[in-house]
């Protein structure tokens, strides 16, 4: 293993050296592409990202943490804030679940000793962001008060921390599993040591997901000169169940570096060590740090982008790099994994229950009513290799609990948002073309849409989701959302050759006709006797429609926009509906919610439910009304600042978003195969695809002002569609836009539109 773990040194030193040679030969991208990615984007505002290290995909998010509760705070870090009181390895990207933070270190020494109330008084320093860094992979910052450089780099399954200390009798660095913030909470802890320079435990713990379950081992590349165990605030002289915190004591010169190798696993320390020995090699922190460069830069080498525009070029990648901070890997090196239900596994070690993915990595962190909509496409795209994995990981989700996830993470459920999105993500994979158990992967998307949890059962009798008393009854949302992934399995049944199913699911997916009111105009809710409640007001959020209001969810039933048009009243009164969606912007008087953000009229970008909207006057053959808003959301609602994000980024929907809509197309129905033709961002984007392919889109006569579409071809042709399918882009190809500066609505006269219930 030594010789191995050499061996791959040298070679990712020699790529290393390769790519810097490269780096300083002139290039139209000024450098390497990991140069232009701010991690920062998001980490103020509604955005809720961390600016901390991690690698692709990878199980360990190792970030700063300011240790102070609250909404701004949920990823652990608020750009606007002063004090660190830690690192901690895992964190939650852009959403609103407050949960993680697993095992803070953080080092001090005798110079501060303050401590104040806001932060549970535990030990911090101030920073400021003159002495802070990030980039992919890395994060620096000079702990102010101590004198303590604190820099941090990851591999896929261990966190790697340096610390350079001042001289000091007295340094200590804390390892904190007592440490907690929102809703997070732990259960049970342990901490021991193995030796003067090696300790392990784990941590139990129960918030957003229950059932946590996190073991480590943790490498030091000095040895510790003493220790104190504590259980609370309370000293104990020896390890046991339930101490929360062990502190270790150095005598450290000026310049001293300690290194702390981190290794995780939700099944076993040995586990935990194993990911050390496997993905590390001595205590060189600059040679991890640049390993997870590389391995970054391999990434965004996949889309390459022409721009005069730093700023843009910035974004861009950053949405690129945020894309990819989610779903997490949960197996070990061995395929070892915390189950999602504890009474399954292939095998069991004393009370914990634990799977093994065989042939494949298991994945969580399943943000799915948020990411089927264009981040889990954009993996079709760019990460094939990793599709079949994920789809998997929902499978195995389903053979351990029965049902699919809805919002699964850490091997737990928990049953946050809505719909049953785990089936349009396996239904646009097997289209598509990925490898994984077909009829076992139509059972769980046919099992997840006949339980009788989330209403569902009532749903299915009703055909809608009536009214309760629940404060998130969300049954106008649920009504719609389930309709349209009825509508996927239906498409599944049929081609399994299934008719019986077919049939049933396709009636099913027109249930969202069973809440419109066709006296208003409007979807409403119901109650159980069929009967629409009084005193509607669409522009009112009520506990109806999930963190939206009736002119947010009016579009959602993307498997039949031509329906919904007809239901409408044609094409004149859709067009006025939607051009009112974008016009009729909320009074001063209106109570927005937390996510009624980056608003244009009643559209909320800072909310998945709009993400496709603007792309609907392609329905109306008006392309220039898509390409005006689609430029306006682009320029506006994403910038190359802390504050960056509209809204929360959601596990890479939002960014997804964004690399879509900037390459000109998006996924209105995400499992139909297609993409809507939007307008183009940037002059030239090329798309790597394995086998050396590539798939290029080209702006002509691109411009500031040259902000519509006048023409469109595919590989030299006239594309006479609003779209274009996913087998043309996976092909290699070029896709040109002749750009002008006035609207050409002519361009879609006689242009074909997506047939209902085809997947192409």
């Amino acid at each position: 293993m030594i010789m191995k773990n050499l061996c791959i040194y040298i070679a990712v030193l020699m790529l290393f050296v390769a790519c810097n040679k490269e780096a300083k030969k002139p290039s139209t991208n000024d450098g390497m592409l990991v140069d232009y990615v701010n991690p920062f984007i998001g980490t103020d505002g509604p955005g809720n990202t961390y600016p901390g290290a991690t690698v692709p995909f990878g199980m360990v998010q190792l970030s700063p943490d300011i240790g102070i509760p609250g909404w701004d705070r949920i990823a652990g870090y608020y750009y606007q804030d002063s004090i660190i009181t830690g690192f901690s390895h895992t964190h939650l990207t852009g959403t609103g679940a407050g949960d993680l933070y697993d095992i803070l270190v953080m080092p001090i020494n005798s110079r501060f000793k303050k401590r104040i109330e806001e932060n549970n008084f535990k030990p911090f320093s101030s920073f400021n962001h003159e002495q802070e860094e990030a980039s992919p992979g890395y994060y620096s910052v000079d702990l102010l008060d101590y004198g303590i450089k604190a820099e941090l780099t990851a591999t896929k399954r261990v966190g790697i921390h340096r610390y350079t200390f001042p001289k000091d009798e007295n340094s200590e660095i804390h390892i904190d599993l007592g440490y907690s913030l929102n809703w997070d909470k732990p259960t049970s802890t342990y901490i021991e040591r193995v030796n003067d320079s090696t300790i392990q435990g784990y941590r139990m713990s129960t918030g957003w997901a229950r059932n946590q379950k996190l073991y480590f081992q943790m490498q030091l590349s000095k040895p510790f000169a003493s220790c104190k165990y504590y259980k609370g605030d309370d000293v104990s002289v020896y390890p046991t169940k339930g101490n929360t915190k062990m502190v270790l004591k150095y005598n450290t010169e000026d310049g001293d570096k300690i290194i702390i190798k981190t290794g995780l696993s939700t099944t076993s320390c040995k586990a935990a060590a194993q990911a050390v020995k496997t993905e590390t090699i001595g205590f060189d922190f600059n040679f991890h740090k640049e390993k997870a460069m590389l391995v970054w830069e391999k990434e965004f080498q996949k889309i390459k982008i022409q721009s005069s525009d730093k700023d843009k070029k910035s974004v861009f990648y950053t949405m690129m790099y945020q894309s990819m901070l989610a779903p997490t890997l949960l197996s070990d090196w061995s395929g070892t994994y915390k189950a999602a239900n504890d009474e399954y596994g292939k095998y069991k070690k004393g009370t914990d229950t634990i799977a093994i993915a065989e042939g494949f990595q298991r994945y969580d962190t399943f943000s799915l009513w948020d990411t089927f909509r264009a981040a889990h496409p954009l993996y079709t795209i760019l990460h094939p290799n990793l599709v079949p994995d994920m789809v998997k990981s929902l499978l195995a989700h389903y053979t351990e609990t029965g049902e699919l996830p809805v919002w699964s993470m850490q091997g737990s459920e928990t049953n946050m948002m809505i719909g049953y999105h785990a089936v349009p993500v396996i239904v646009d994979a097997y289209f598509k073309g990925f490898d994984f158990d077909a009829q076992l992967a139509y059972e769980a998307c046919k099992a997840s849409a006949m339980v009788n949890d989330r209403q569902i059962d009532v749903y299915r009798k009703k055909g809608y989701v009536p009214v309760d008393e629940h404060h998130e009854n969300w049954s106008v949302s649920k009504t719609l959302e389930y309709a349209y992934d009825d509508w996927c399995i239906a498409m599944f049944a049929k081609d399994l050759g299934k008719d019986g199913d077919y049939k049933y699911f396709l009636d099913r997916s027109n249930n969202w006709k069973n809440l419109y009111n066709e006296k208003t105009s409007w979807f409403q809710p119901k109650d159980a006797n069929n009967a629409f409640l009084p005193n509607f007001i669409a522009k009112e959020y009520t506990p109806y429609f999930c963190e939206s209001n009736a002119w947010q969810y009016y579009w959602f039933v993307p498997q039949n926009i031509d329906g919904l048009i007809h239901k409408t009243g044609g094409e004149e009164r859709f067009k006025q509906k939607l051009d009112s969606m974008f016009s009729y912007y909320p009074e001063a008087s209106d109570k927005l919610p937390l996510f009624s953000t980056g608003m244009i009229g009643q559209y909320a970008h800072g909310n998945e439910p709009s993400h496709h909207v603007a792309y609907l006057y392609n329905y109306l053959k008006k392309p220039s009304k898509t390409q005006k808003l689609i430029r306006e959301i682009l320029e506006n609602q994403y910038k190359n600042e802390p504050n960056g994000h509209c809204g929360n980024e959601d596990c890479g929907q939002m960014s997804s978003w964004y690399i879509f809509s900037s390459l000109g197309f998006y996924p209105v129905n995400p499992a139909q195969g297609i993409y809507h033709i939007g307008v183009p961002l940037f002059k030239e984007a090329i798309v790597k695809l394995p086998n050396n392919k590539e798939f290029k889109v080209i702006a002509t006569n691109h411009s500031a002002e040259n902000t519509f579409v006048k023409s469109i071809s595919l590989n030299g042709t006239p594309l006479n569609r609003i779209y274009i399918t996913h087998k043309e882009i996976v092909n290699g190809g070029v896709l040109e836009f002749i750009m002008t500066n006035l609207p050409n609505d002519a361009l879609f006269n006689n242009a074909s539109l997506p047939v209902p219930n085809k997947i192409y």
